[in-house]
């Protein structure tokens, strides 16, 4: 019996009672390679069969260490929700000292509105440089180069108090910003490019976990009987440093892309060594050989310009399927939640305000682990159908 076609074609197509039933009907044809005698030890083993084999100790050590680009995305950007209050007090602290007046509400409501959407705009101008990164240093290297981001801007937020200096706060901001919008390429590349292909879906929602245990993390430690405080503010927006120490430390011991190697560098040995550690087998031919012909197809394609892109009826579909995917997220109010719920549940009259904003973080933990748990069972065209 031939191996299914959903074995080829990413984790997100891959239906789990298909992958049971195809080692069944071998185990019950008394086939040897898959590991159990008959098919009364069970669907259970077939299944941890299908997905162990193939996760190997170096390959989650590489994609968790990836991940923790996700977890500061996330962490930045729900940071400075709950300590909204006494981050803004500092604004105005710091004003009344250079200026010998209080700050106007209008003034500090823009001041604090540039210190949210900053980061967003890092964000896009970070986003637009992926490319410069991945394909001149790597993508495990350019991982560990744009490290000195988050360390920067986490010593600038970190010391603004005690500078008393919000516009090194604003600055922070923005270069945490700008590591954020690389990280939303670099950790998604690495980790499709190091999985086998069967389960690079599985991998790959790890990135969105991430983020949202990143902002779950972030809101947790905004408490005020944490990190929340008028004089632990700096450690809670500085913290951003210690995982960024952490990647720096982990990521020399994890490999680079093979993909990179393969494709880029033209090192097809180095790529070959890295598959094997990866997959805890010396037999990657077929990794390579797919890489292969990756690379080829791509050779004999047309670039495509920007306009040529949304002119050209054969993109249309992919162009309005991606932009309807973005709009439902965007627009659905999410970002406005992560950044502002405290001060929203404080004017709708909730007292512990912070503990609402905790709760909408939970929720949006439960449910993104959910999605995953139902990406796997139907495919991502039914969770949006």
């Amino acid at each position: 019996m031939p191996l299914p076609q959903f074995h080829r074609q990413g984790a997100i197509n891959i239906q789990p009672n298909l992958v049971l039933d195809f080692f069944e009907e071998r185990a019950s044809s008394g086939l040897t390679d898959c590991r159990f005698p008959t098919a009364s030890s069970g669907r259970r083993r077939a299944f941890d069969f299908c997905w162990c084999h193939k996760i190997t100790c170096p390959l989650v050590t590489a994609v968790l260490v990836a991940v923790i680009g996700s977890l500061q995305f996330g962490y930045n950007t729900g940071v400075i929700n709950a300590p909204a209050a006494v981050i803004k007090e500092f604004f105005n602290e710091s004003w009344i000292e250079r200026s010998g007046a209080p700050m106007s509400e209008p003034l500090l409501t823009s001041l604090w509105a540039l210190s949210v959407s900053i980061f967003s705009v890092g964000g896009m101008l970070g986003s637009f440089s992926v490319g410069l990164f991945v394909n001149r240093f790597g993508r495990r290297n350019s991982m560990l180069l744009v490290n000195i981001l988050p360390i920067s801007g986490g010593i600038l937020m970190g010391f603004s108090r005690m500078a008393n200096a919000l516009e090194m706060f604003i600055a922070g901001r923005l270069v945490v910003g700008i590591y954020c919008g690389l990280c939303t390429g670099f950790v998604p590349m690495y980790i499709s490019e190091v999985s086998p292909t069967a389960l690079r879906g599985a991998f790959g929602t790890l990135n969105q976990l991430g983020i949202v245990v990143g902002i779950l993390v972030a809101q947790v430690f905004g408490l005020d009987v944490i990190l929340g405080t008028k004089t632990l503010w700096p450690l809670l927006v500085g913290l951003t440093v210690v995982p960024a120490v952490l990647q720096c430390v982990a990521l020399p011991f994890c490999p680079e892309s093979p993909r990179f190697l393969l494709i880029n560098r033209m090192e097809e040995e180095k790529a070959h060594a890295v598959l094997q550690k990866l997959r805890g087998t010396q037999d990657v031919s077929s990794d390579i050989q797919e890489m292969k012909e990756e690379s080829a197809k791509m050779s004999q394609e047309k670039k495509v310009t920007i306009s040529e892109l949304f002119r050209s009826p054969s993109y249309r579909q992919a162009i309005i399927i991606a932009i309807v995917l973005q709009l439902s997220q965007q627009l659905s109010g999410i970002n406005a939640v992560f950044y502002y719920s405290t001060e929203v549940f404080e004017d709708a009259g909730v007292k512990q305000a912070v503990y609402a904003t905790i709760g909408a973080g939970v929720v949006n933990t439960i449910f993104t682990v959910v999605s995953v748990s139902s990406l796997w069972q139907h495919g991502i065209h039914v969770l949006y159908s």
